[in-house]
């Protein structure tokens, strides 16, 4: 299910997929300790993303539900910046990333991991 989620939904998701269902009021509590969010902001935030369908409210206590799980946000995320900014080739956006920094061996290894398990499944 691909459905777009802004940095500020983001946010919010971010609390449920780390912690599991939590209140309103505690959702706005972990936020503002961690980006300096005020209550107002947060439940507006909550409100957009329940009206999208990536939050479920139920009583008591407005508890929210995350609907969607994170690799599905990924992988849709991931999707739209390969076909933005990489002409849809998952292969430049891999050339780019490894491009950028330096990468231990273990890192290295991993990837190396990675590539040999998709050459399994396309075999």
């Amino acid at each position: 299910m691909a459905m777009k989620l802004f940095d500020s939904e983001l946010k919010v998701m971010g609390v449920l997929w780390k912690e599991g269902d939590k209140t309103a009021k505690e959702i706005s509590d972990i936020l503002k300790s961690e980006i300096g969010w005020n209550m107002n902001t947060t439940y507006t935030v909550i409100k957009k993303c329940i009206a999208k369908g990536a939050i479920e409210r139920r009583e008591p206590n407005f508890l929210c539900r995350a609907l969607i799980p994170k690799e599905a946000v990924q992988e849709a995320e991931t999707d739209e910046l390969i076909g933005k900014l990489y002409d849809g080739s998952a292969d430049k956006l891999f050339a780019a990333l490894l491009g950028r920094k330096k990468l231990t061996a273990e890192q290295i290894a991993k990837l190396k991991q990675i590539v040999g398990d998709l050459d399994e499944v396309v075999k």
